[in-house]
């Protein structure tokens, strides 16, 4: 009896997810944008600047780090010279209707090159597919954990494999195969208006139907906390792999009018 009860809970708890994603596809709505408006603008550093987080490169050194720098950079906050924070996500909120998706297709491949992740920040389609390859001659393992669960091995170089990103929402990358500095991001999304600033810290989001908004700039932790025990899939060898402080956000309203442009800046520190 009360295994079937378990049973009845499961099943229950399934076909409410089932519906809570269902109604999350639904609710933006794709139509003909005739008067739309631009929004863009930069997202800036302000404050003492943080050192940069670095790690050891302990493995596949002449693959990993073939200038002999000995050390990789987490890339966790990257502050260009005048002051513009890159790998921020940029994006309206709650937003029901507009343009079809067209993100940019680099933000939907995913390469492990000289053992780091290019681009750091992707962005893919609710229901679309992440494509990624190695062009490195040595094991990765991309694991994912949050809206998408895989753990990939790539043994060869250059071979494309795509796997489906069917939950919008956050997917932390990290590597099984030993490379413990390698870290990036997923964003699965359910509508097209999202951007990722540039080395200067701009954005822009283009074909914004008129209208009101909460505009949101969203930017992984950038501090360590602490580090975990990691397990080399191929030697077995227990590793020190860094874990982050949380993601943090900053939000202002717009109005976006007909055949307008919006101008909108973000100032983020350490406080």
């Amino acid at each position: 009896m009360m295994y079937r009860s378990v049973q009845l809970v499961v099943l229950f708890l399934i076909a409410v997810v089932g519906v809570i994603e269902s109604a999350a596809q639904s609710q933006y709505q794709v139509i003909s944008v005739v008067n739309g408006g631009t929004v863009s603008g930069t997202v800036r550093w302000t404050g003492p600047v943080p050192h940069s987080l670095v790690i050891p490169i302990s493995k596949d050194q002449e693959i990993c780090d073939p200038e002999h720098h000995k050390s990789a950079d987490l890339e966790r906050l990257v502050i260009g010279p005048s002051g513009g924070v890159a790998n921020t996500v940029v994006f309206l909120k709650d937003i029901r209707q507009g343009k079809s998706m067209d993100l940019p297709p680099t933000r939907q491949f995913l390469d492990q090159k000289r053992c780091r992740y290019e681009p750091h920040i992707l962005l893919v389609p609710q229901g679309g597919r992440l494509e990624m390859k190695s062009s490195d001659a040595t094991l990765h393992t991309v694991h994912m954990e949050g809206a998408a669960s895989y753990n990939l091995p790539f043994p060869f170089p250059n071979k494309v494999v795509a796997r489906p990103m069917s939950t919008a929402g956050l997917v932390s990358l990290k590597c099984n195969g030993g490379h413990v500095w390698m870290n990036g991001q997923v964003f699965v999304v359910a509508h097209p208006y999202y951007s990722v600033t540039d080395e200067n810290g701009n954005f822009e989001l283009t074909d914004v139907p008129p209208g009101e908004y909460q505009l949101v700039a969203w930017h992984e932790g950038w501090n360590l906390v602490r580090q975990e025990k990691a397990t080399d899939v191929l030697t077995g060898r227990i590793v020190p792999r860094p874990l982050f402080s949380e993601p943090r956000s900053w939000e202002k309203t717009i109005t976006v009018s007909a055949n307008q442009k919006v101008s909108a800046t973000f100032t983020i520190s350490e406080k």
